[in-house]
C-alpha cells in the first residue's frame, strides 16, 4: 500500500498482515482521487472514512491537506495501526472505534465527502442501510458525495441518489448525490 500524491506521494505502508482487511488497490486509489482532485479544495474539505480498515483512504486525503478527516473502523487492531500510522506522518486524523451503522445514527456533523468500504459479503441491505442513514441524517454538505466501494455484484443505479459508477477490475465506486 503507498500514498499516491501529496506531502507523503510514494510513501509506502505497510498494515500487519492480521488485519482482517482488503485494503483498496492503488489503482483504484489513483483513479478516485484522479476523479476528486478537481472537485475540492483539500484544505476545506470534511472527510469521513467509514470501514477505513488500514487507514490507505484517509492518509491520501491527509497527505493531501485534508485538515478535516474522521475515521471510523469496529476493529481494534486497525484503529491501533492507523493511530500509530498517522501520528508518524504527523496527519491530523481523528479515530474512533465504533460500529459504522451505530455511528451514522448518532453523528450530527456534516461532510463534504463520506467514503465507505465495507466488507464486500455486506450484503445488499447493509449498503442500503449505509446510504440511507447518510442521507436520512443529512450528513453531506451541500455538494457532498458519498462514495461507496464495492464489488461488481452490487448494482445501485436505480437507488435515487445515485450519481454515477466507476468500474476497476472488480472494485467499483458508486457515487451518491443529494
Amino acid at each position: 500500500m503507498r500514498i499516491i500524491c501529496g506531502s507523503h506521494k510514494g510513501r509506502r505502508l505497510s498494515a500487519p498482515k492480521k488485519l482482517p482487511v482488503r485494503p483498496t488497490t492503488d489503482r483504484s486509489k489513483e483513479a478516485l482521487f484522479n476523479i476528486l482532485q478537481h472537485q475540492y479544495d483539500w484544505e476545506n474539505t470534511a472527510v469521513l472514512d467509514l470501514f477505513a480498515g488500514t487507514g490507505s483512504i484517509s492518509f491520501e486525503f491527509g497527505s493531501r491537506g485534508v485538515k478535516n478527516i474522521i475515521t471510523i473502523d469496529r476493529n481494534k487492531m486497525c484503529i491501533d495501526f492507523m493511530r500509530k500510522t498517522s501520528e508518524s506522518l504527523g496527519l491530523p486524523i481523528q479515530l474512533t472505534q465504533m460500529d459504522v451503522l451505530k455511528y451514522l445514527s448518532a453523528v450530527k456533523t456534516q461532510f463534504d465527502l463520506i467514503f465507505a468500504d465495507p466488507p464486500y459479503d455486506l450484503g445488499t441491505q447493509k449498503y442500503i442501510e449505509i446510504i440511507e442513514k447518510v442521507f436520512a441524517n443529512q450528513l453531506l454538505g451541500r455538494k457532498g458525495q458519498l462514495i461507496i466501494e464495492h464489488n461488481n455484484k452490487e448494482k445501485f443505479e436505480q437507488h435515487p441518489k445515485f450519481s454515477q459508477s466507476r468500474k476497476y477490475g472488480s472494485n467499483v465506486f458508486s457515487f451518491f448525490e443529494g
